[in-house]
C-alpha cells in the first residue's frame, strides 16, 4: 500500500469512528428527550408521592443521558483532533498498526469492528494496549494479556 492509500485508509477508519459516535450522540439526545417527555407527562393524581417520584425518576434518567451525551461529545471532539494525514514510524494517536494478532487503529475506543471485511480493533489512546504500543515501531515484540504481539506494520 502506498502512502496516499495508507492515508486514505486511515481517513476511512476515522470517518467510520465518527459515524458510530455521531449515531450514539443522536441516540442519547433522543433518550434525553423521551425521558423529559415522560417526566412532563406524569399527571398529578391523588397519590401525590407517586407523581413526585415518577417525575424525579424521569429527571434522573434525563440527567444520566445528559452525562452520556457529554461524554460522547467529548469523545467526538478528541477523535476530530486525531491526525490521520501523517504516516507514522512510531505508534501514537492516529496510527494504524498491524500485529501478528490483529489490526488496530488508535483514535477512539469503539472496540472490535468489521471494516471493509477486516476485523479492526478501534482503541482509545488511553486503553491499556494502546498505552503499551505507544512509541513502538515495526519489529517490536510485546507481551499483552499473556500473548506476544509482534508489530508488523505501522502507518
Amino acid at each position: 500500500m502506498n502512502t496516499a492509500a495508507q492515508i486514505a485508509y486511515k481517513n476511512t477508519l476515522k470517518q467510520f469512528c465518527q459515524s458510530i459516535i455521531e449515531q450514539r450522540i443522536a441516540t442519547a439526545r433522543q433518550a434525553m428527550a423521551a425521558a423529559q417527555e415522560a417526566a412532563n407527562a406524569e399527571e398529578k393524581s391523588s397519590a401525590g408521592d407517586k407523581y413526585e417520584t415518577a417525575r424525579a425518576m424521569g429527571h434522573l434518567e434525563k440527567d444520566m443521558h445528559a452525562k452520556q451525551l457529554a461524554g460522547l461529545i467529548k469523545e467526538l471532539s478528541a477523535l476530530n483532533a486525531v491526525p490521520t494525514g501523517i504516516i507514522y514510524q512510531h505508534i501514537q494517536n492516529g496510527a494504524y498498526i498491524k500485529t501478528s494478532n490483529g489490526h488496530f487503529f488508535i483514535a477512539a475506543g469503539l472496540g472490535k469492528q468489521v471494516i471493509e471485511n477486516k476485523i479492526i480493533y478501534l482503541l482509545s489512546p488511553t486503553a491499556p494496549l494502546a498505552q503499551q504500543l505507544q512509541g513502538k515501531t515495526k519489529g517490536h515484540r510485546l507481551l499483552f494479556n499473556k500473548e506476544w504481539l509482534v508489530v508488523e506494520e505501522v502507518f
